[in-house]
């Protein structure tokens, strides 16, 4: 019997996760590539490999016994989670936002996110009358894939050198129409600064015409903000979308605890701004969860707003900068152009070396030659071919061993 008839249309077309698909690829290689001394190096995922704050984890501990911790949650939060969020948004940005209405806590931002595009598409099977999210192209992957799940189009808005990685929103829209798509069933654009995969930030000044263009065609704005803490220089600081004009009357943005704290497995994130998509996201994502864990939301409430916790990020901060630098470093022996180097995020965005046809088949050899662990440009978008993102989140002496595995087994741009 084929019992998978039973999904949908739209699940039956996803694939698994690219992440996910490289594990697993990883894991059949790994005895033979441990074998012949190159055991799996991972520069995959986005995930910090560090230990979360020392007082994080003390506090865990001691807030585990308190009475009535272990009992259900809400969804929107616990209120000292939410005022935690109000405060950390006020001291990192000089945003203000109100813990009732503007702020709402989701099991990670990849959740929320995923529910939001559920939420304000609707399946469509003719192609010309789906609705329409504007997405980078280069992006994080799952946006196209939360798209697709939801019967909806995610139409790409290249992310290139040629322009400066800030796509012209209004070119993109009257392309999406002149493709036949209807303009009252584009429904939101996307941002994601700084990027994944590419590792850039942008400017005030275009995010201000991506606002003012929003709020031209009354399309939601939503900002993918998981990097905002992950910078090196202080003219490279984040910003938030809500310290520019005109923000909170057509976006939300999207948080994550996971990059700044290392807390990838606890999945705790939050989305504020517009308090009407917030409301009606709320009333929405009540019928589908609990809320989070009651303990993780104060023990991470409390480290948000603490001095151990700016410190802890700082360190971080500090960290990357280095484990970029010895990557920077050996990518130009091997003869890659590094004079353009962004300073957010722990990722590198890469052109594959010139003998090859395709990303895809460079990250194969990579992996099966020298045992690492590389996305393809391609798994991020159409725009990403020809490209692979690196993630340098593990040991420094992992890094070297990457460069000299390289070396070893001519791997040269």
């Amino acid at each position: 019997m084929d019992m998978q008839r039973l999904f949908n249309e739209e699940v039956m077309s996803l694939d698994t996760y690219i992440m996910f698909k490289l594990k697993e690829e990883t894991n059949r290689l790994k005895d033979e590539l441990t074998a012949k001394g190159r055991a799996p190096i991972s520069l995959s995922m986005g995930a910090p490999t560090a230990n979360p704050p020392k007082a994080l984890l003390d506090r865990l501990k001691e807030i585990l016994n308190e009475d009535g911790i272990h009992l259900y949650s809400v969804p929107k939060g616990e209120p000292y989670f939410r005022k935690a969020i109000a405060t950390r948004m006020k001291n990192r940005f000089g945003v203000e936002l109100d813990p009732e209405t503007e702020v709402f806590s989701l099991l990670g931002s990849k959740e929320g996110i995923a529910n939001l595009v559920r939420f304000i598409t609707t399946p469509k099977h003719d192609e010309f009358e789906k609705d329409v999210i504007m997405v980078p192209d280069p992006c994080y992957a799952s946006y196209f894939q939360f798209a697709k799940c939801s019967g909806a189009k995610a139409y790409p808005m290249p992310l290139t050198k040629e322009n400066d990685y800030k796509p012209d929103v209004e070119e993109v829209y009257n392309q999406i129409i002149k493709d036949g798509y209807k303009a009252e069933n584009i429904k939101a654009l996307f941002i994601n600064f700084p990027n994944n995969p590419l590792g850039v930030s942008t400017t005030r000044e275009y995010v201000q015409t991506v606002i003012d263009f929003c709020k031209k065609h009354e399309i939601l704005l939503v900002s993918d903000a998981a990097y905002c803490d992950l910078y090196f220089a202080e003219d490279e600081k984040p910003f938030s979308i809500f310290e520019l004009e005109g923000a909170k009357d057509i976006g939300i943005e999207f948080f994550s605890l996971s990059k700044p704290y290392a807390v990838t497995g606890w999945r705790l994130g939050w989305v504020c701004g517009n308090k009407d998509v917030i409301q009606r996201f709320g009333k929405a994502k009540s019928t589908l969860d609990n809320g989070i864990f009651k303990a993780l939301q104060k023990a991470c409430g409390e480290i948000m707003n603490s001095p151990e916790g700016d410190k802890y990020i700082e360190e971080g901060n500090k960290g990357y900068a280095r484990k970029q630098a010895i990557m920077v470093k050996g990518l130009r022996e091997l003869g890659w152009n590094m004079d353009e180097v962004p300073h957010t995020t722990f990722y590198l965005w890469l052109p594959i070396p010139r003998k090859y046809k395709t990303s895809f088949e460079f990250c194969q050899d990579a992996l099966r030659k020298s045992g690492v662990v590389l996305v393809p440009g391609t798994a991020f978008g159409d725009c990403g071919e020809g490209f692979f993102r690196l993630s340098y989140v593990c040991s420094d002496e992992q890094l070297q061993e990457v460069i000299d595995r390289f070396k070893a087994d001519g791997f040269y741009y």
